[in-house]
């Protein structure tokens, strides 16, 4: 019995020892970095030149799929444009372009051109650094690229983490013609002990990979877990076809939107709309709704849905509902 005592506390010391290692080397990670630095910053070291291209047409639009400079693109352009202002979709944890191909397809239809990119190592564009080591400004540094390529400032839509790169992006570059936050991250905080709780407590096997491994395993490390985390029954894609598309994520991004590595801004002057999913089990939505509030965004909550806005049974209602706020905020 001594000998299992013995052998059991030095067990739980070495586990204690890696995950206070790692909580270390997760705070000097983030301390170290710079949004401001990284916008000034070249971040790009994709491969040079275009390594995939393939367009398909309808009698609604032309779709481009392209990956140039290590970065995959897919736009939309509608056969009878009727806005000026093009729509910029960024993908969240996990996720890629691929993952707005319906919206994409719907604002197409109703004369909106867009474009999603993948985030290095996300879908088709390849990995340019450790994923463990992302974090929220060298992803920010891709989003504001993809803005500044565009001939005109464009929509932002952001989901989750893309909800939260859109808030780093009117914090640290400007205003932007409109904003729609996709069941984005909360406005101050995404570690509270209410969300890790919830996430233990539902995926005990996935928090433990998590701390284990350095990405955010949680969620994702199985079709049921990917289900649980992002969908509702109805969804698009069934928990199999879901779990197959999505990719490994960094756990320093959530680390860093928080205290005192992030604070909202004190004022924004472009206008928002925010969606939150009832069902949501990332956000939840009382926390969607709460930063809605701070920020004085339009709030719209999606019955019935999951985190997933824009894969779920009613993302074309949903869809409906952004390009109705549009038309209501006269966007060009």
């Amino acid at each position: 019995m001594g000998k299992q005592t013995f052998w059991a506390g030095i067990g739980l010391g070495a586990v204690a020892g890696w995950t206070i290692a790692q909580q270390l080397w997760a705070i000097n990670e983030v301390s170290q970095k710079d949004a401001h630095r990284s916008l000034a910053t070249e971040r790009n070291r994709g491969a040079p030149g275009r390594t995939f291209e393939h367009s398909t047409e309808t009698d609604a639009f032309t779709r481009s799929h392209i990956i140039e400079n290590g970065i995959e693109r897919i736009s939309y352009l509608p056969k009878q444009r009727k806005h000026q202002t093009p729509l910029l979709f960024q993908h969240g944890m996990w996720h890629g372009a691929w993952c707005w191909q319906y919206w994409q397809e719907l604002f197409a239809q109703w004369g909106w051109e867009s474009h999603a990119h993948s985030l290095p190592g996300h879908a088709g564009s390849p990995e340019q650094r450790p994923v463990a080591r992302c974090t929220l400004d060298y992803y920010l540094a891709f989003l504001k690229r993809e803005v500044d390529r565009l001939p005109q400032r464009p929509v932002l839509v952001g989901h989750s983490m893309g909800g939260a790169l859109v808030q780093w992006y009117l914090k640290f570059v400007g205003d932007l013609p409109a904003a729609v936050l996709v069941a984005p991250w909360a406005s101050h905080r995404m570690l509270t002990p209410e969300n890790l709780w919830r996430v233990v407590q539902n995926d005990p096997l996935g928090a433990l990979l998590s701390a284990a491994t350095w990405t955010a395993r949680f969620g994702t490390h199985n079709p049921a877990a990917a289900a649980w985390m992002l969908t509702t029954r109805g969804a698009i894609f069934s928990p199999e076809e879901l779990h197959a598309r999505l990719n490994p994520e960094s756990m320093l991004v959530l680390y860093q939107h928080n205290p005192p590595y992030w604070t909202p801004p004190e004022r924004v002057n472009t206008p928002l709309l925010w969606l939150g999913g009832e069902k949501d089990q990332a956000v939840p939505e009382p926390q969607v709704r709460q930063s809605a509030a701070f920020y004085g965004a339009d709030y719209r909550m999606v019955s019935g849905a999951g985190h997933n806005l824009m894969l779920e049974h009613n993302y074309r209602s949903t869809a409906d509902t952004i390009n109705r706020w549009l038309a209501a905020q006269k966007i060009p």
